[in-house]
């Protein structure tokens, strides 16, 4: 594993081999949907591969708010490696525990480690989102869907 850049967050941390289904996939749409209209489709389709059009379309519109809500009140740009990067970056993996722990019921930890990407004043809101979040995509089996065309 090699750092993709010196942007604090970007250190790889682990494989995305290593992490839960979860965390996969919360690591695939923070990638998916730093890429734009072409990467939005393409966490769109990501998710209805495992659910469904219309029951993808309810969830994706909740993990999207998580990740948007996120980004725009995050302490620093959150560093993403590329879709197809087997690594995880130090930022990914704390966003996909964040949810994890939030579905596994683990509020305090949780919140203490959505501490480290947001301001404090956000950590609240954020958590009950997670839990939602995580609860409901932790049931989508991880579909095997390619990197749509142009998302490198």
């Amino acid at each position: 594993m090699t750092a993709p850049s010196a942007q604090p967050g970007a250190a790889p941390v682990g494989r995305l081999s290593d992490l839960a289904p979860l965390e996969r996939r919360i690591v695939r749409s923070l990638r998916l949907l730093g890429h734009g209209e072409v990467g939005r489709m393409a966490f769109r389709m990501d998710l209805a591969a495992g659910l469904g059009a219309d029951a993808a379309e309810a969830v994706g519109g909740r993990l999207e708010e998580l990740l948007v809500t996120l980004l725009r009140h995050a302490r620093r740009p959150v560093a993403c490696h590329d879709i197809a990067c087997p690594c995880v970056g130090g930022d990914e993996y704390a966003l996909a525990r964040f949810v994890a722990l939030a579905a596994e019921g683990d509020r305090e930890d949780a919140v203490l480690l959505a501490a480290m990407l947001v301001r404090s004043d956000i950590v609240l809101c954020l958590a009950p989102l997670a839990e939602e979040v995580g609860l409901r995509v932790g049931r989508i089996p991880l579909a095997v869907v390619p990197p749509a065309t142009g998302i490198h």
